[in-house]
């Protein structure tokens, strides 16, 4: 099982250098918002591949709670970028 994941943890690790660079260099504030995103889900989908090598279910559940975290976190930063309530 484990060689099988190596070409998706080498893509994986190519997209969150991608995304961090992103994040570092981004003009605005809404692209290192996406950026941010993009990097919660290469870190929940590297959750999953350790959840799949190791073989323990525990990482799949800590994956969906950092999902459901990092959705909100999204909300609350492109709320915030939008100017709030009207």
């Amino acid at each position: 099982m484990t060689d099988a994941l190596l070409l998706p943890a080498a893509i994986a690790a190519l997209a969150l250098v991608l995304s961090f660079w992103r994040f570092i260099a981004g003009p605005h504030a809404v692209d290192r918002v996406v950026a941010f995103d993009g990097l919660t889900l290469i870190a929940i989908s590297g959750l999953v591949m350790a959840a799949l090598v190791s073989g323990r279910g525990i990482y799949l559940d800590v994956a969906l709670i950092y999902a459901l975290l990092s959705f909100l976190g999204v909300i609350v930063a492109s709320r915030y970028l939008e100017g709030g309530e009207e």
